[in-house]
């Protein structure tokens, strides 16, 4: 623990692990599939059932023995007809064929579907101008799923299309994770909630509402604590009453003159883990725990902010919930454009990346500057380079991330 603010700087690898082994895991609750979207499995779930239930027909057709049907030309009477819906699986008499429909069950005593293209129906005899292929455009029966199968497992995200496979498999409710109350605080006398509200010398407020979003994206609650100035009193007002999993502060957490984050928050009893990262953009961050609930501290700038957000608080969000905690995935791209060396700090570049010859290329924005939020807007990646990292030639390959490949960022 740094208690003395000193120049002591931590790893991203060594941040992430101190701010996730703060992260205390919610309740659960069983809800309603529909009310499930967008939660996290508290267990993994299974099917109840086997789909389709019985082996069912993936055409319009006729259903045959295979046996019957040996060759074109061949004409079998109709015995009756299967359809989806019916409340008994009908059965074939040997030496007949069935009218079926997609999605009906294969009857009793047949094992291959002609479709309906390839024959010829005379009233009720039917002329089959192909030989039957036993099993043919039929489904059997599990070949969706079987019962017993497990579909989702624990800390995973419900989609709608998980909502289909669940409703499919018999399920009508399952226990997911209550959604961690995260509150949002901006600090700073230069941030204004709005152009309205902006006097002389402010700027508009990025990073709550970006963080506010982001939190809902990744299954937390936001809770919004507004703006507070570089005053003492307006910071202890808006986290008077707090109830939170997690409160992240923006803003005021270095050791300026005007900086009163780092001190009320000490005042009020804020147990520091660390204040200073070995990354750029980002190095003012800041993390510890007041009372139970844990404080994240990011950087004013708002390019700093989303990074560490990226970086720290969606695998925090993901312990809350159940998850590993994991930070980004990395994947491997080869540059278009040479690069310069990295220095003391690993270094998240904004970049795009783009498919060049079957493989991920990438090229990073000129302008890097951490005030550039418009830059990280248009760009579609981050180019890692570790501290320390010589520079780099055009055609060798580096450690990309993908944003598109992260929800809601």
């Amino acid at each position: 623990m740094d208690t003395s603010f000193g120049k002591n700087t931590i790893s991203v690898k060594e941040a992430r692990h101190l701010i996730n082994c703060s992260m205390r895991l919610t309740g659960t609750q069983e809800l309603a599939l529909p009310q499930a979207h967008g939660r996290v499995l508290a267990n993994a779930v299974e099917a109840l059932t086997q789909s389709p239930p019985f082996d069912v027909s993936a055409m319009d057709g006729y259903a045959v023995l295979a046996a019957d049907v040996p060759e074109a030309g061949v004409v079998l009477p109709m015995s009756g007809a299967s359809k989806a819906g019916v409340a008994m699986v009908p059965t074939l008499q040997r030496g007949t064929c069935m009218r079926i429909f997609t999605g009906a069950p294969v009857p009793h005593g047949a094992n291959a579907i002609i479709i309906q293209e390839d024959v010829e129906a005379k009233g009720r005899q039917i002329s089959f101008n192909e030989v039957a292929i036993e099993g043919l455009h039929i489904r059997k029966a599990g070949l969706n799923f079987s019962k017993g199968e497990q579909l989702a497992e624990k800390g995973h995200l419900l989609t709608a299309r998980d909502i289909g496979l669940l409703a499919a498999a018999g399920h009508a409710s399952v226990a997911v994770f209550h959604r961690p109350r995260i509150a949002v605080l901006s600090t700073g006398d230069e941030v204004a909630a709005s152009m309205a509200d902006a006097a002389s010398g402010q700027i508009v407020d990025a990073n709550r509402p970006a963080l506010l979003a982001l939190i809902r994206a990744w299954g937390g609650e936001a809770i919004d604590l507004g703006i507070a100035g570089d005053d003492d009193a307006a910071i202890v007002s808006a986290l008077d009453g707090l109830e939170a999993d997690l409160l992240l502060v923006t803003g005021g957490a270095s050791v300026g003159e005007h900086d009163r984050v780092r001190p009320v928050l000490q005042a009020l009893g804020l147990r520091f883990d660390f204040w200073k990262i070995r990354m750029r953009p980002g190095k003012p961050l800041m993390f510890g725990t007041l009372g139970a609930m844990p404080v994240l501290g990011l950087p004013g700038n708002p390019v700093s902010a989303l990074v560490c957000s990226l970086l720290f608080l969606k695998p925090a969000i993901s312990v809350m919930t159940g998850g590993e905690g994991l930070g980004p995935e990395f994947e491997n791209a080869r540059l278009m454009e040479p690069i310069d060396k990295t220095g003391n700090r690993d270094d998240y570049l904004r970049a795009m990346v783009e498919m060049a010859d079957g493989a991920l290329a990438v090229r990073v924005f000129a302008q890097q500057d951490s005030s550039m939020l418009a830059v990280l807007a248009r760009a579609n990646a981050f180019l890692f380079r570790p501290a320390g990292a010589p520079p780099a030639d055009a055609g060798e390959m580096v450690k990309v991330i993908r944003l598109n490949m992260v929800p809601g960022y």
